[in-house]
């Protein structure tokens, strides 16, 4: 039998806490809650959740603040809960490391179905043999089936899930590490900011989902965070290259 997943609820309104722990506890995951900030990321470096969900506006430490702290030692997926319906807190709390976001009140179903669209990311390397093109290079200058792609100093490890720039690894978040493969995939074809929600949501790009502003906005701050763990800049791309108005695709190959 597999190891159970390991959720951490960071709550301080106990029936919000317990509804929670429920969903979480339905969708098969080993539930810890915590109901301040300081004994979350305590528990966090205890347990090594799997999943975390976090209430932006906690007694002693708000969560932009427990999600720094965290995103210090853990790459669990992290889901912001805020009764703030202000864009600008959204997009703070991305940018501090949340993956993703619900404003209360939110329907648990809701809340489940974001969790299991996280927890259906890969974790391991495809199966060559089922990706497109069979044992054929994936992009013949900067990818191959094998899940391992070098571009302009950048080298990815599908595998082991593992990102250098000219030699120097770095520590980059499942969402961010999702969004630069998915564009080295890619190649130069643009994938749009609705694409790249799909991707993380791991949904077929037919299935027509609705795809709010919100939705698009919060891949734009994911891809700020990364472009700044890259260093790379959005003026002259070493990396990645924004198409106005449409998404984003993989810079030209540096000659």
């Amino acid at each position: 039998m597999s190891e159970a997943r390991v959720g951490l609820v960071i709550e301080d309104d106990q029936d919000i806490r317990e509804l929670v722990r429920t969903v979480l506890t339905q969708a098969g995951f080993e539930v810890t809650v915590a109901s301040s900030g300081h004994e979350g990321v305590l528990a966090a470096k205890t347990l090594n959740p799997d999943v975390i969900t976090l209430d932006l506006g906690l007694p002693d430490i708000d969560g932009f603040e427990v999600s720094r702290q965290i995103r210090e030692f853990s790459d669990a997926y992290i889901v912001m809960l805020t009764a703030r319906a202000d864009e600008l807190d959204t997009l703070i709390g991305l940018e501090s490391g949340a993956d993703d976001y619900l404003t209360k009140p939110f329907r648990p179903r809701e809340l489940r179905a974001r969790i299991a669209a996280m927890m259906r990311r890969p974790r391991s390397l495809p199966d060559p043999a089922e990706s497109p093109g069979g044992d054929q290079p994936v992009d013949a200058e900067t990818g191959h089936s094998d899940g391992t792609y070098s571009h302009n100093g950048l080298d990815l490890s599908y595998a082991s899930r593992s990102v250098s720039v000219d030699g120097e690894e770095l520590n980059l978040t499942r969402t961010e590490f999702e969004l630069l493969y998915a564009l080295l995939e890619a190649g130069r074809t643009v994938r749009t900011k609705s694409d790249l929600v799909r991707r993380l949501r791991d949904e077929d790009y037919d299935v027509g989902s609705y795809i709010s502003e919100a939705d698009e906005r919060s891949v734009e701050v994911h891809m700020g965070n990364l472009r700044k763990k890259l260093g790379d800049s959005p003026q002259r791309p070493r990396w990645l290259q924004t198409v106005r108005g449409v998404g984003y695709r993989l810079a030209p190959v540096e000659r």
